[in-house]
């Protein structure tokens, strides 16, 4: 079975080269999102209002695929400076209630436009059953 392309216009189209996230048989593959909003324009304020719109944006993609935040079994977090992790985590948790995914959160020189987070993620498809 080939990948199956995930594209909703309710989160920003990919920038680049790359799919806002593919399927895999019964896994959905999501690209880093960043923190522009559906229209392209940056969202602008703190890591915290970043974070909101990375993972809105992350929540339209899932949901696009036939997933959603609670399939979710992995993220990966990029932070542009380590000092805003408590930050990022309190908005994070807001999205992600217990249980939450298996998460690394990573200290990257850079990322795209200038963002100060960046979030990618692994998810299952379907419904939760038992």
């Amino acid at each position: 079975m080939d990948p199956q392309v995930v594209s909703t216009p309710h989160a920003p189209a990919a920038i680049g080269p790359y799919s806002q996230a593919l399927i895999a048989g019964d896994l959905v593959f999501c690209s880093g999102q960043i923190a522009l909003r559906p229209d392209g324009t940056l969202e602008q304020g703190d890591v915290a209002a970043e974070t909101r719109q990375v993972l809105t944006n992350l929540r339209a993609v899932l949901e696009a695929a036939g997933a959603g935040l609670g399939r979710v079994v992995k993220t990966t977090v990029f932070l542009r400076d380590m000092a805003d992790f408590q930050a990022m985590n309190a908005v994070y948790a807001e999205f992600f209630p217990a249980p939450a995914p298996a998460r690394s959160t990573v200290a990257v020189a850079g990322l795209p436009r200038g963002v100060r987070v960046e979030v990618e993620a692994v998810a299952l498809r379907g419904a939760l059953t038992g």
